[in-house]
């Protein structure tokens, strides 16, 4: 669930508590595409998240014994303001309402052995979002911020959104090709390099980790990460 404050702020901007849709678009940053040995994608690669995943900043991430591997990702995220099909790039900056950090959590291990990536992706408390709601106004395109990964105190993900393969006008442009937006939906823009299963050796999260994405202009969303309780 959104954090109250987001919530309030949902409900009063966009007339729900919440997004109705979460859409993703995976291996959108030059470095993440580099460091995996891949061509960066010739369109938006898009997936979902499920609302159930959504959690406020200091909620924990639980860790379900179906997995082995999770791993956090920092995100800058989009939240649409208008209803949108079809909009053309040019004109998509005005359907964006604000900017937030998200957490993309993956349970990696079955990302890879799902073949697609509903379920890994889509766990209780897999979405962290916050801390807080930044105008459009303020940061424009979003097109040249720092984004940020540490796991307790520990930098693994340093980068920037001007290394992004589609910046916001053309993922926002994309997605409304495929779907109509509406106001309060969620679009996370990708994650940079330097995530815990590329790494030498792979790195995954386990309880007791904190966990922190930060977004230039945005702020730090922070997450404790424990083990998902059996009862």
């Amino acid at each position: 669930m959104l954090a109250p404050d987001l919530a309030r702020e949902w409900q009063r901007r966009f007339g729900r508590r919440g997004p109705e849709k979460i859409v993703c678009v995976g291996l959108n940053y030059r470095d993440h595409a580099e460091e995996q040995g891949v061509e960066p994608p010739a369109a938006p690669l898009l997936f979902a998240k499920l609302s159930n995943a959504l959690s406020a900043p200091g909620d924990p991430i639980p860790i379900p014994p179906e997995t082995n591997h999770v791993d956090a990702e920092a995100e800058l995220a989009v939240v649409i303001g208008a209803r949108a099909r079809r909009v053309p790039i040019e004109r998509a900056l005005d359907v964006v309402a604000a900017y937030t950090a998200a957490n993309d959590v993956s349970a990696r291990d079955l990302q890879f052995s799902d073949g697609q990536w509903l379920r890994s992706k889509s766990f209780d408390g897999f979405c962290p979002l916050g801390p807080r709601l930044v105008d459009a106004r303020e940061l424009g395109a979003a097109d040249d911020l720092g984004i940020a990964q540490r796991v307790n105190g520990v930098t693994l993900q340093d980068s920037r959104t001007s290394q992004l393969v589609f910046g916001v006008r053309e993922i926002v442009a994309r997605v409304s090709d495929a779907m109509t937006l509406e106001p309060g939906d969620i679009i996370l823009t990708g994650t940079p390099a330097g995530v815990g299963i590329f790494r030498d050796p792979p790195l995954a999260l386990r309880p007791g980790d904190e966990v922190e994405v930060e977004v230039e202009g945005i702020g730090v969303l922070r997450s404790p990460v424990i083990a998902e309780p059996t009862s």
